[in-house]
């Protein structure tokens, strides 16, 4: 179901940045062509050089690729996803995505994007049940986006609870649902 899907992932400044790489493999595993995007926090959690060597596409992160002026156009990755998948969202991004704050590759491309938007949030349990987390969810829905609910388990803060970013095998099996119905 995800064979030639073309399928942005946009990785936040999350410890949970490191499951972006099975979940990277396990998109190419499926067939999907993988063009990743990160802000600039989320290098410091997983390097471009890991993501880069598994989707086999260069990763993203500045809007300009030289000091030639060549640069990277959100307009063009909008256009060019079947889906952007967002994994982890932070509660940062998240927030700013809801108010259309765009100062980064990735929320410029969300934006511009012309496809569903999918997160996978990822955050300590008391950022995710935040009145303002809750709220900003409710708005992104609102505008058509949709949410893999995080887990409950032990969080990267050594708490237990709600926050942890669903597990890669299960949110690519959620991807082929959500392509599944699509097609229905």
């Amino acid at each position: 179901m995800l064979k030639d899907k073309k399928i942005i992932l946009g990785i936040t400044a999350s410890i949970a940045a490191y499951k972006a790489a099975s979940l990277t493999r396990l998109l190419i595993k499926e067939g999907a062509q993988v063009k990743i995007i990160m802000t600039p926090m989320a290098k410091e959690f997983i390097t471009p050089v890991t993501l880069a060597t598994l989707s086999k596409n260069t990763v993203l992160c500045d809007f300009f690729k030289h000091d030639d002026g060549e640069w990277n156009s959100h307009v063009d990755l909008g256009l060019w996803a079947d889906v952007l998948l967002i994994a982890p969202t932070s509660a940062n991004t998240m927030a700013k995505m809801a108010n259309g704050i765009c100062d980064n590759l990735l929320l410029t491309t969300y934006l511009s994007a012309k496809c569903p938007v999918v997160h996978a949030p990822a955050m300590d349990l008391d950022m995710f049940k935040h009145p303002a987390t809750l709220r900003n969810m409710e708005r992104l829905r609102s505008y058509g986006d949709t949410f893999i609910e995080p887990s409950a388990g032990e969080l990267a803060s050594g708490l237990y609870g709600k926050g942890r970013m669903e597990e890669p095998e299960i949110i690519v099996e959620k991807l082929k649902d959500f392509f599944a119905k699509k097609k229905a």
